[in-house]
């Protein structure tokens, strides 16, 4: 592959407002995981999360924003994390480079139609129509930093933003863009916590990826965005570079709706042709921030890909949903970002809340934060529901 390098991240998430907080948590082992406090919801006191500590007017105010109505949570999250990144890449929308945005999310703007559409109130205010759609973030995104070049929204579950971030790539090497954004969103929203709630797969107390006892996830919000540049555009500009993207797959077992396969057929098949397109070796992988989110499933299935590519000698791997909740559409991007962080700050982090590991398998994920490790090159998972699994090969600039 050619190089697509990567100039800048925003996020914000459960345990942090932007990089500089989220990396700190990360360092720390503090989880963003508390009670609800935001969502309305009738299972408040029934299960945890990792919801971000802010009211949509607070948010709108670091959003710089000045009528919250007008926009979802999501779009709010995203505005966020896409203002960020924008500005640690340090770009010029005038500099003749085309510029395009990919980004992603599952729910949309859920959380405000469930509030509006079955109401008296729906009557007099009609934003939740225009703030429904998926892609309704990315047109506020778009008009705001004044991208007009390309714009594109995907919706694949848990997979969404990794797809995000490989469709942006192949953008930039088929000579369509200059540079893309790339990330995803998305919030917390009544619609997913009971549908989570239907497939019994959430657990009421802290998650415990990859942990033989394990109950399931917590759900999560947050938004995520990589500033990805061709290399003609780096030379052009002269910016720093954080990481490269090396390689990326998207695979399908057609096992389930909801289910992974429990050989772990599509997770291996994406991993693998992840490691060949960044034309790699699976033994030159430093660290596999795992898909790992806790539901019996999925750390069982991602378990066997694992084994299914190194036998019992897997490389340090951890899951990081234990800090921030699983993110669904953002969870990819989200996880892109601890990537790239770990590359430059030569970190692995701690897979949180392990006490007994999971007794099929002779390897088992790092438990305590590992610093001052030789991170070249990162794997980084999303899986979505309907077999729909993505990976990503992330690699330090040498």
């Amino acid at each position: 592959m050619s190089n697509i390098y990567i100039t800048g991240l925003g996020i914000i998430s459960a345990i942090g407002d932007n990089c500089a907080q989220n990396l700190d948590s990360l360092k720390k082992s503090k989880s963003g995981i508390k009670a609800i406090k935001f969502l309305q919801t009738i299972h408040k006191n029934d299960f945890v999360s990792g919801e971000i500590p802010y009211s949509n007017k607070e948010l709108a105010n670091i959003a710089g924003i000045e009528d919250f109505t007008k926009h979802s949570r999501t779009s709010l999250l995203a505005t966020i994390a896409a203002k960020e990144a924008f500005k640690h890449a340090n770009i010029d929308i005038n500099d003749g480079l085309r510029t395009g945005m990919v980004s992603a999310s599952s729910v949309g703007g859920m959380d405000v139609t469930e509030d509006y559409y079955l109401s008296e109130a729906s009557k007099e205010n009609t934003n939740y129509i225009f703030t429904h759609n998926a892609n309704n973030h990315v047109e506020v995104i778009c008009d705001m930093l004044d991208i007009n070049d390309f714009s594109a929204t995907i919706s694949t579950a848990c997979s969404s933003s990794a797809n995000a971030i490989m469709n942006g790539a192949r953008l930039i090497k088929t000579g369509r863009l200059d540079r893309v954004i790339v990330g995803g969103t998305d919030a917390m929203s009544r619609f997913t916590l009971n549908g989570f709630n239907t497939l019994m797969i959430l657990d009421k107390n802290l998650c415990t990826p990859f942990d033989e006892n394990r109950k399931g996830l917590n759900l999560g919000e947050g938004a995520a965005y990589l500033v990805i540049e061709s290399e003609e555009a780096v030379i052009k500009s002269n910016k720093k570079v954080y990481a490269k993207v090396l390689g990326y797959a998207n695979a399908n077992d057609a096992y389930h709706q909801t289910a992974s396969s429990e050989e772990g057929y599509g997770a291996t098949l994406a991993m693998k042709q992840a490691i060949e397109s960044a034309n790699i070796s699976p033994n030159d992988i430093s660290y596999i921030n795992v898909h790992g989110t806790g539901t019996p499933n999925n750390d069982d299935s991602e378990g066997n890909a694992l084994k299914n590519i190194y036998g019992d000698n897997v490389p340090p791997f951890s899951s990081t949903k234990a800090f921030t909740g699983h993110t669904l559409g953002a969870a990819g991007a989200i996880e892109a970002v601890f990537s790239v962080l770990a590359i430059n700050e030569n970190l692995i982090y701690p897979n949180l809340n392990l006490k007994n590991n999971i007794k099929k398998f002779k390897f088992k994920p790092v438990t305590q934060l590992l610093e001052n490790q030789k991170v070249d090159i990162v794997l980084s998972n999303s899986f979505g529901f309907g077999g729909n699994n993505s990976t990503l090969i992330i690699g330090k600039i040498k």
